[in-house]
């Protein structure tokens, strides 16, 4: 099969269906007809010999061997279009459509007050950021990266560690008046303490809570009747003197610090949370994926 201009540019057609949700929003983009889309879309599976879309009247739907596919070709599409530029412009230039796949708590505490300066240095750069809680196929959803707590996953993807942040037990004044303040983290099992579950996304199941001192670590089965899996509801009702709850510290640590939450166990310091940055090639990052990672490397380094 012989990879020439036309099927080029059926594969854009057929990113800019993908992208767009359908054909008549796709022909207003490329400035092309519906017709013309379609058309163009129904050589490209005639080449390939797979079918790509499933149609309806009112939508398109991408099928298995065309998500395979949109996976595949989408990172060489935006390599060439990166390519095409450089050539023409004799330069990188950080310019076209940024998505990424953002963690909820890190983009709204952190990103999100200092987001304005990213955009002030890159003007020819739109940016798409989604809050989602779950990493999903970032390839397959068209995302250029992701920034996510946790472990990654073993996949294809490159990991870049932007920091480690400390979990911390806390409380508000008002619940340790009410209920006193535990004194070591077993204090914690049995019911005696009203504990805040968080429940991980990746796997469904709550979080363990574990105290960690330098080579040692404690677990402690907790009991709470609250589970929640975001975590701005679980720090504001632990504010409000709900319960108890295992929290990063760089989304709590302004809280600690104004004493409207209390660390309970400080001699149990050493438990850590990652943050990671995720995206596709290790060899040819874009320039825009590039920037946007020099720019969250230097939020994660000032937090």
């Amino acid at each position: 099969m012989a990879f020439d201009e036309r099927m080029l540019n059926g594969i854009s057609v057929f990113a800019a269906v993908v992208d767009s949700g359908s054909f008549a929003a796709a022909s207003e983009v490329l400035d092309m007809s519906p017709p013309g889309v379609s058309r163009a879309i129904a050589r490209l599976e005639a080449r390939l010999g797979i079918r790509l879309l499933d149609r309806t009247t009112r939508s398109v739907r991408l099928t298995d061997e065309g998500r395979r596919f949109h996976a595949q070709v989408l990172p060489l599409l935006a390599g060439l279009e990166e390519a095409a530029a450089n050539a023409a412009q004799g330069a990188t230039i950080v310019r076209g459509r940024l998505r990424v796949h953002m963690d909820p708590l890190f983009s709204r505490l952190v990103l999100a007050p200092r987001v304005g300066e990213f955009m002030a240095a890159y003007p020819q750069l739109e940016v798409e950021l989604a809050t989602r809680d779950q990493l999903g196929d970032i390839v397959a959803d068209g995302f250029d990266l992701a920034v996510r707590f946790g472990e990654p996953p073993d996949s294809s993807l490159v990991a870049r560690k932007l920091l480690e942040t400390r979990i911390l037990t806390v409380a508000a004044p008002s619940y340790l008046r009410r209920h006193g303040r535990p004194s070591q983290p077993q204090d914690l099992e049995g019911g005696a303490h009203v504990c805040i579950e968080f429940r991980d996304p990746a796997t469904g199941r709550t979080f363990p809570w574990e105290f960690h001192r330098k080579r040692k670590r404690v677990a402690v089965k907790t009991s709470g009747r609250l589970i929640v899996n975001d975590g701005g509801t679980m720090h504001a009702a632990c504010a409000a003197g709900y319960g108890i709850a295992q929290v990063m510290d760089v989304a709590a640590g302004p809280l600690v610090a104004g004493g409207q939450l209390i660390e309970l166990f400080p001699d149990w310091p050493d438990e850590r949370f990652p943050l990671y940055a995720l995206y596709p090639s290790r060899h040819h990052p874009s320039a825009k994926v590039r920037a946007f990672l020099d720019f969250v490397v230097g939020l994660a380094a000032a937090v």
